[in-house]
């Protein structure tokens, strides 16, 4: 009943006229419920808001609708402002990164000796050598990708 193709040709209706509202015509009860429930699933997820009516005797009526600006971002390519708006800044502390290299450093194999030499060289880094250093880690983990892959599928469960 809920087709994506559906879906889109209503919101690219809307988006034609936006800000403007549209009225959509149904020749057809059994268009009519599939118009309302499609509309009903776009606006529950916030992409437009829609006039939906159920009467009593379970009749519909759908009334004025238009596209919110969640749905115009959902319709453009790049994500709109919402991709931009919504970009998540993680920021980590100099020391907590370092910690996160002790703590490897301190679970490998090697000798105690290279340890401690490894973790004095640690704190001994300036912030932008630790920057630097944290980039080629992290460009080293990508380099893994597909270990990184496997990790993730099983993280969500696939």
């Amino acid at each position: 009943m809920l087709s994506r193709e559906r879906q889109k040709e209503l919101l690219l209706q809307m988006e034609k006229v936006y800000p403007a509202h549209t009225y959509f015509s149904v020749d057809s009860a059994e268009e009519g419920q599939g118009l309302a429930s499609t509309l009903k699933y776009l606006e529950e997820h916030g992409l437009c808001v829609a006039d939906v009516q159920i009467g009593a005797d379970r009749s519909i009526q759908v009334g004025a609708s238009s596209i919110t600006a969640r749905g115009l971002d959902f319709l453009a390519d790049d994500g709109g402002l919402s991709a931009i708006l919504g970009v998540v800044t993680v920021k980590l502390h100099a020391d907590t990164i370092r910690d996160l290299i002790a703590a490897k450093i301190e679970a490998t194999e090697m000798p105690a000796e290279e340890k401690s030499a490894l973790k004095r060289h640690l704190a001994a880094l300036s912030e932008t050598a630790l920057k630097a250093a944290t980039t080629d880690l992290v460009r080293t983990g990508l380099d893994h990708l597909p270990d990184a892959a496997h990790w993730l599928s099983k993280l969500v469960g696939l």
